[in-house]
């Protein structure tokens, strides 16, 4: 058996649990990580095709690649988050990601500014971002891992409540080219050093419990028929045993659909905004009016999944999503299209927390970074699909109402899926 070296006692006993220094690192990951996102890309979006002379459906491509490029890494790193934890990874995430920040500053052409954002920018993301963050919150937490996941991903939230206000003014103040620089700077201060000094791969490594209790926990979503709740946790899987279950087509499907509209049409708000008519300031409202809803609806959505099943909170989110959007297209007024955007922000809110919590559920701790490799690989090919999805439509068609009405109802048909989400299947020895 493998032995820890002993801890003093006030490590032992803290009066703050370790995993939420864990969370705090991870917040401030996920702060940095929304500079890599469609909605920070959507502020850009004009003048840099304005200026770097290139089509909105050709632009999108630079996001569809990048999307590609991190589903096409995430089963190398997944494996290496569940091996050897996150630190490192984070570390050389933040590196890679804050001087691709700074070199787009420097960009003269579109395809510079490509090869930046697929190469420095895409890898960093990966290292430091979403899976690393998730995986390694949920090896410290069982309990409370709802509340700790959406405590992380308030970091992404509040960022974009901020950029479209900070961004807006950097373009005043330095223009486009440092205010890249200026995320790059800020990258490499709040992820690099933190990440170093704070990550640890799980609470056994300092001779700690999940959630810092002895006490084993006890979940109201079974494994299996024939297993005990309890030993969910000791279950690992390999790539085979987990894409021939059903549990991880039906995930990835489901959520997806919820990457089509983060990676795809929130790159495109703001422009569908101003086109239909309305003001820069009404479209930079709008996109503080979601990314605030997804804020304050955050840690809320992580409560929720710790006392409603996961099918059913997941069912509520889409559907609160698409009837955003149905407003939204519906009427095209002021009123109904800040409604709209409201309750599609709160939806987005959960997508961020549900979607790393159902990997979880389903499929415990032990192997979740493989688990969630696989699934990014998938879900991200439906964001890379969704950028180009809605600016080619809106290309072809000159308006983005086609795109909009195929969404909304692909969120309905991914709401009624969650309902069928039944526990995997797999004959094991309990920590095998």
């Amino acid at each position: 058996m493998a032995s820890h070296t002993a801890l003093p006692a006030a490590d032992r006993d803290p009066k703050i649990f370790y995993g939420w220094y864990i969370v705090a690192v991870g917040f401030l990951a996920q702060v940095n990580c929304a500079f890599h996102m469609s909605s920070t890309l959507s502020v850009f979006l004009k003048p840099l095709t304005e200026d770097l002379a290139v089509s909105r459906g050709l632009f999108s491509l630079l996001r569809s690649g990048e999307i590609l490029i991190a589903g096409g890494l995430a089963p190398l790193v997944g494996p290496l988050v569940d091996r050897y934890g996150g630190r490192w990874l984070m570390t050389a995430g933040a590196l890679f990601a804050g001087v691709g920040f700074i070199a787009l500053s420097q960009v003269s052409a579109f395809w510079q500014f490509l090869l930046v954002r697929w190469t420095c920018v895409a890898f960093g993301g990966v290292f430091m971002c979403q899976l690393v963050v998730s995986v390694t919150i949920s090896r410290w937490f069982v309990r409370q891992r709802g509340r700790a996941i959406a405590t992380a991903s308030l970091g992404q939230g509040l960022s974009k409540v901020l950029i479209p206000i900070v961004t807006a003014a950097l373009f005043i103040w330095v223009g486009w080219r440092a205010t890249w620089a200026i995320f790059g700077v800020i990258t490499l201060v709040l992820v690099l050093i933190p990440a170093a000094l704070l990550m640890r791969h799980g609470p056994e490594e300092m001779g700690l419990k999940p959630d810092g209790i002895d006490e084993p926990e006890v979940e109201s979503q079974p494994y299996s028929k024939a297993t005990h709740p309890t030993e969910r946790d000791t279950v690992r899987w390999s790539h085979r045993e987990i894409v021939r279950t059903r549990t991880f087509w039906l995930i990835c499907f489901m959520y997806g659909m919820a990457n089509v509209g983060i990676a795809g049409l929130n790159l495109h708000v703001f422009a569908y905004v101003t086109d239909i008519g309305f003001t820069t300031i009404v479209a930079a409202t709008t996109l503080t009016i979601i990314a605030s809803t997804q804020l304050g609806s955050t840690l809320i959505w992580g409560l929720i999944s710790e006392r409603i099943d996961i099918r059913h909170s997941s069912m509520v989110m889409f559907l609160v999503q698409a009837t955003g959007l149905v407003l939204v297209i519906g009427f095209g007024q002021l009123l109904e299209v800040y409604t709209g955007f409201f309750l599609y922000g709160i939806g987005l809110g959960g997508s961020f927390v549900l979607q790393e919590l159902i990997w979880a559920t389903y499929f415990g701790r032990l192997s979740l970074g493989t688990v969630r490799g696989l699934g990014i690989l998938v879900t991200y090919a439906f964001g890379a699909a969704g950028a180009p999805f809605f600016g080619f439509v809106h290309d072809v068609t000159g308006s983005y109402q086609s795109s909009f009405i195929a969404f909304a109802g692909a969120l309905v048909l991914a709401a009624l899926l969650s309902l069928t989400v039944r526990a995997p299947q797999k004959n094991f020895a309990p920590g095998a």
